[in-house]
Protein backbone atom coordinates (compact mmCIF):
# COMPACT_ATOMS: atom_id res chain seq x y z
CA UNK A 1 0.00 0.00 0.00
CA UNK A 2 1.47 3.64 -1.06
CA UNK A 3 2.15 5.78 1.77
CA UNK A 4 -0.12 8.69 2.21
CA UNK A 5 1.55 11.98 2.14
CA UNK A 6 2.07 14.15 5.41
CA UNK A 7 -0.68 17.28 5.23
CA UNK A 8 2.66 19.72 5.59
CA UNK A 9 4.77 17.82 3.17
CA UNK A 10 5.00 20.97 1.02
CA UNK A 11 5.60 23.25 4.12
CA UNK A 12 8.09 21.09 5.38
CA UNK A 13 9.83 20.35 1.38
CA UNK A 14 9.89 23.94 1.27
CA UNK A 15 11.83 24.57 5.06
CA UNK A 16 14.08 21.75 3.87
CA UNK A 17 14.88 23.54 0.72
CA UNK A 18 15.67 27.24 2.28
CA UNK A 19 17.84 25.80 5.02
CA UNK A 20 19.63 23.63 2.51
CA UNK A 21 20.54 26.78 0.09
CA UNK A 22 21.67 28.66 2.84
CA UNK A 23 23.74 25.95 3.83
CA UNK A 24 25.30 25.63 0.40
CA UNK A 25 25.23 29.13 -0.32
CA UNK A 26 27.27 29.65 2.83
CA UNK A 27 29.71 26.43 3.02
CA UNK A 28 29.49 25.15 -0.70
CA UNK A 29 28.21 22.77 -2.85
CA UNK A 30 30.90 19.91 -1.82
CA UNK A 31 32.02 20.80 2.03
CA UNK A 32 27.67 20.94 2.92
CA UNK A 33 27.00 17.95 4.15
CA UNK A 34 23.25 16.49 4.68
CA UNK A 35 23.93 16.71 8.58
CA UNK A 36 24.58 19.95 8.59
CA UNK A 37 21.16 20.22 6.12
CA UNK A 38 19.40 18.58 8.90
CA UNK A 39 20.47 20.37 11.29
CA UNK A 40 19.86 23.86 9.67
CA UNK A 41 16.66 22.84 9.45
CA UNK A 42 16.10 21.27 13.05
CA UNK A 43 14.82 17.81 11.34
CA UNK A 44 16.54 14.57 11.63
CA UNK A 45 19.15 13.09 9.06
CA UNK A 46 15.98 9.92 8.60
CA UNK A 47 13.71 12.73 7.49
CA UNK A 48 15.43 14.80 5.06
CA UNK A 49 16.21 11.20 3.87
CA UNK A 50 12.83 11.27 3.44
CA UNK A 51 12.44 13.94 1.73
CA UNK A 52 15.94 13.93 -0.35
CA UNK A 53 17.80 10.73 -0.92
CA UNK A 54 20.78 12.28 -2.08
CA UNK A 55 22.85 15.87 -2.21
CA UNK A 56 22.31 16.18 -5.65
CA UNK A 57 18.51 15.31 -5.68
CA UNK A 58 17.96 18.72 -3.07
CA UNK A 59 20.77 20.53 -5.41
CA UNK A 60 18.35 19.71 -8.71
CA UNK A 61 15.35 20.58 -6.49
CA UNK A 62 16.63 23.83 -5.16
CA UNK A 63 17.84 25.34 -8.95
CA UNK A 64 13.98 23.95 -10.00
CA UNK A 65 11.89 25.18 -8.00
CA UNK A 66 14.24 28.56 -8.13
CA UNK A 67 13.29 28.88 -11.80
CA UNK A 68 10.04 27.68 -11.14
CA UNK A 69 9.34 30.70 -8.70
CA UNK A 70 10.88 33.29 -11.38
CA UNK A 71 9.21 31.93 -14.21
CA UNK A 72 6.15 32.33 -12.52
CA UNK A 73 7.10 35.80 -11.52
CA UNK A 74 7.78 36.72 -14.88
CA UNK A 75 4.16 35.40 -16.17
CA UNK A 76 2.42 37.11 -13.62
CA UNK A 77 4.12 40.52 -14.59
CA UNK A 78 3.90 40.18 -18.22
CA UNK A 79 1.41 42.35 -20.10
CA UNK A 80 1.68 41.82 -23.78
CA UNK A 81 -1.20 44.17 -23.77
CA UNK A 82 1.47 47.05 -23.44
CA UNK A 83 3.83 49.25 -25.12
CA UNK A 84 7.08 46.98 -25.05
CA UNK A 85 9.02 49.43 -23.17
CA UNK A 86 6.22 49.28 -20.79
CA UNK A 87 6.23 45.91 -21.00
CA UNK A 88 10.01 45.51 -20.28
CA UNK A 89 10.03 47.55 -17.27
CA UNK A 90 7.30 45.43 -15.50
CA UNK A 91 9.20 41.99 -16.72
CA UNK A 92 12.30 43.58 -15.41
CA UNK A 93 10.46 44.60 -11.81
CA UNK A 94 9.08 41.88 -11.37
CA UNK A 95 12.34 39.95 -11.74
CA UNK A 96 13.92 42.24 -9.25
CA UNK A 97 10.91 41.65 -6.99
CA UNK A 98 11.05 37.77 -6.87
CA UNK A 99 14.91 38.02 -6.51
CA UNK A 100 14.00 40.02 -2.57
CA UNK A 101 14.38 36.19 -1.33
CA UNK A 102 15.96 33.94 -3.73
CA UNK A 103 19.73 34.81 -3.20
CA UNK A 104 20.48 31.55 -1.94
CA UNK A 105 18.48 29.76 -4.35
CA UNK A 106 20.36 31.44 -6.91
CA UNK A 107 24.14 30.78 -6.09
CA UNK A 108 23.00 27.37 -5.65
CA UNK A 109 21.67 27.13 -9.69
CA UNK A 110 25.02 29.58 -10.42
CA UNK A 111 27.40 26.95 -8.66
CA UNK A 112 25.76 23.76 -7.77
CA UNK A 113 24.48 22.44 -11.08
CA UNK A 114 27.88 20.95 -12.09
CA UNK A 115 27.34 17.56 -10.00
CA UNK A 116 23.93 17.01 -11.72
CA UNK A 117 22.64 14.32 -14.22
CA UNK A 118 22.57 15.18 -17.86
CA UNK A 119 18.94 15.03 -17.59
CA UNK A 120 18.70 17.29 -14.60
CA UNK A 121 21.08 19.39 -16.31
CA UNK A 122 18.90 20.02 -19.22
CA UNK A 123 15.61 19.64 -17.43
CA UNK A 124 17.06 23.15 -16.07
CA UNK A 125 18.34 24.53 -18.83
CA UNK A 126 15.03 24.39 -20.92
CA UNK A 127 13.36 26.17 -18.05
CA UNK A 128 16.62 28.91 -18.17
CA UNK A 129 15.81 29.26 -21.82
CA UNK A 130 11.90 29.90 -21.50
CA UNK A 131 12.74 32.53 -19.07
CA UNK A 132 15.12 34.31 -21.39
CA UNK A 133 13.10 33.93 -24.63
CA UNK A 134 10.39 35.94 -22.63
CA UNK A 135 12.98 38.87 -22.52
CA UNK A 136 14.07 38.18 -25.93
CA UNK A 137 10.80 38.50 -27.19
CA UNK A 138 9.91 41.63 -25.75
CA UNK A 139 13.83 43.11 -27.20
CA UNK A 140 13.24 42.28 -30.71
CA UNK A 141 9.72 44.36 -30.28
CA UNK A 142 11.48 46.98 -29.18
CA UNK A 143 14.10 46.52 -31.91
CA UNK A 144 13.28 44.34 -34.95
CA UNK A 145 17.10 44.45 -36.30
CA UNK A 146 17.74 42.31 -32.93
CA UNK A 147 15.92 39.23 -34.59
CA UNK A 148 18.58 39.34 -38.23
CA UNK A 149 21.88 37.84 -38.51
CA UNK A 150 24.55 37.70 -35.66
CA UNK A 151 25.02 38.52 -32.81
CA UNK A 152 21.30 38.14 -32.60
CA UNK A 153 19.26 39.13 -29.63
CA UNK A 154 20.55 36.63 -26.99
CA UNK A 155 24.29 37.96 -26.01
CA UNK A 156 21.76 41.47 -26.05
CA UNK A 157 19.03 39.67 -23.23
CA UNK A 158 22.50 37.89 -21.05
CA UNK A 159 23.73 41.24 -20.51
CA UNK A 160 20.56 42.49 -18.97
CA UNK A 161 20.45 39.33 -16.91
CA UNK A 162 24.04 40.11 -16.16
CA UNK A 163 23.00 43.88 -14.58
CA UNK A 164 20.22 42.05 -13.08
CA UNK A 165 21.82 39.64 -11.49
CA UNK A 166 24.35 41.81 -9.69
CA UNK A 167 21.66 43.07 -7.82
CA UNK A 168 22.22 40.06 -5.15
CA UNK A 169 26.06 41.28 -4.45
CA UNK A 170 25.45 44.77 -3.73
CA UNK A 171 21.63 45.76 -3.24
CA UNK A 172 20.52 47.17 -0.22
CA UNK A 173 17.11 47.21 1.36
CA UNK A 174 18.12 50.11 3.47
CA UNK A 175 19.48 52.42 1.03
CA UNK A 176 18.81 55.22 -1.15
CA UNK A 177 17.27 52.85 -4.25
CA UNK A 178 14.11 51.68 -4.02
CA UNK A 179 13.60 48.20 -5.97
CA UNK A 180 11.36 49.74 -8.10
CA UNK A 181 13.56 52.74 -8.75
CA UNK A 182 16.28 49.89 -9.84
CA UNK A 183 14.08 48.68 -11.82
CA UNK A 184 13.39 51.96 -13.82
CA UNK A 185 17.07 52.90 -13.91
CA UNK A 186 18.01 49.65 -15.19
CA UNK A 187 15.01 49.99 -18.39
CA UNK A 188 16.66 53.27 -18.76
CA UNK A 189 20.04 52.49 -19.02
CA UNK A 190 19.44 49.58 -21.10
CA UNK A 191 17.21 51.08 -23.79
CA UNK A 192 18.89 54.98 -23.72
CA UNK A 193 22.01 54.51 -22.34
CA UNK A 194 23.99 56.36 -19.48
CA UNK A 195 23.00 60.08 -20.88
CA UNK A 196 19.30 59.25 -20.72
CA UNK A 197 19.73 58.91 -16.36
CA UNK A 198 20.23 62.59 -16.17
CA UNK A 199 17.05 63.77 -17.15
Amino acid sequence: MARTRAADFDDKRRGILESAAAVFAKRGMEHASMAQIAQENNVSKALLYHYYPSKELLIFDIGRTHLVELEAAIQETDRPDLEPRVRLRRLIGGVLENYRTAADFHLVLLNGTGSLSDAQKAELQQMERRIVKAFSDVLVDINPALAKGRPGVTPITMSLFGILNWVYTWFKPSGALSRDGYADMVTALFLDGMTSLDR
